[in-house]
């Protein structure tokens, strides 16, 4: 889960984004506007200048935003963790009975992470294999409608973020919550289980053994070092330092829907 949600993404945002085979179309209809009104205020005062000048400058600067948004960004993909990094582990607890509500909260399972923050995993996995270690992913992408659900198990704002008011990171799929675990696949020894509400989930380790809190700073360490934040509740949640980059994704978004 995730302690701090961002601004809420409407929805209706992903789906009002402007088509790239039109976008020579817009230009053109910009310009044509633009000489038009050059061509009236002609010979008018300074103030009139001024105004198409400005003019001049939104415009520009809507085509330079149609070009950020319609050129194909591979980074801003979902991807298949399983598929992208290998040898990960993924365990998708809310996809399974093993979590807090005893029975699947997802209707996906498989762990998604928009390319660029699956990029920055993938060298933290790469630098663990040299330690003879490797990553377990709890959890991914998480669909909007199961933040409701989570909501209503757990309202407390520590630990679950809530959707009337703004969605997790996860479901903009830039957070993932994982431990480490051996060449085995054996999980290490941390300070607590997956979800695990008590005091021993968060980052103080007073209540935890030498080991439990050296494997917890290990597993912070490198996912900081590749480009991830971490929160003081959960040992587990890391979210991409870009995070607030990314809106909101619909599950029917997903690769492959």
């Amino acid at each position: 889960m995730q302690l701090i949600g961002g601004i809420q993404e409407s929805s209706s945002d992903l789906h009002n984004v402007p088509k790239t085979k039109h976008t020579k179309i817009r230009y053109l209809i910009r310009g044509v506007f633009l000489m038009d009104l050059i061509k009236r205020l002609k010979g008018r005062s300074i103030l009139y200048l001024t105004i198409v000048a400005l003019i001049a400058s939104i415009i520009v600067s809507l085509c330079s935003t149609d070009l950020m948004v319609n050129s194909p960004d591979l980074s801003t993909e979902m991807v298949d963790l399983e598929e992208y990094i290998p040898g990960i582990i993924v365990d998708l607890k809310y996809a399974t009975n093993d979590n807090v509500f005893g029975q699947p909260v997802y209707s996906i399972d498989k762990a998604y992470l928009r390319q660029e923050s699956a990029e920055k995993l993938k060298k933290v996995q790469e630098e663990l294999r040299v330690q003879g270690l490797g990553l377990k992913v709890w959890d991914a992408y998480r669909p909007p409608s199961a933040q409701f659900r989570l909501w209503e198990i757990m309202p407390d704002r520590r630990f679950v973020v809530n959707p009337y008011e703004g969605f997790s990171y996860h479901s903009r799929g830039v957070a993932v919550d994982l431990t480490l675990v051996d060449e085995k696949g054996q999980e290490l020894l941390m300070p607590s289980g997956f979800d695990d509400f008590s005091s021993r989930a968060d980052r103080d380790y007073s209540d935890v053994n030498k080991q439990q809190q050296a494997n917890a700073l290990l597993l912070e360490e490198i996912m900081l070092k590749h480009g991830f934040i971490s929160i003081y509740y959960e040992w587990w949640h890391f979210a991409d330092e870009k995070r607030d980059s990314f809106p909101v994704v619909e599950e029917e978004e997903l690769p492959g829907r």
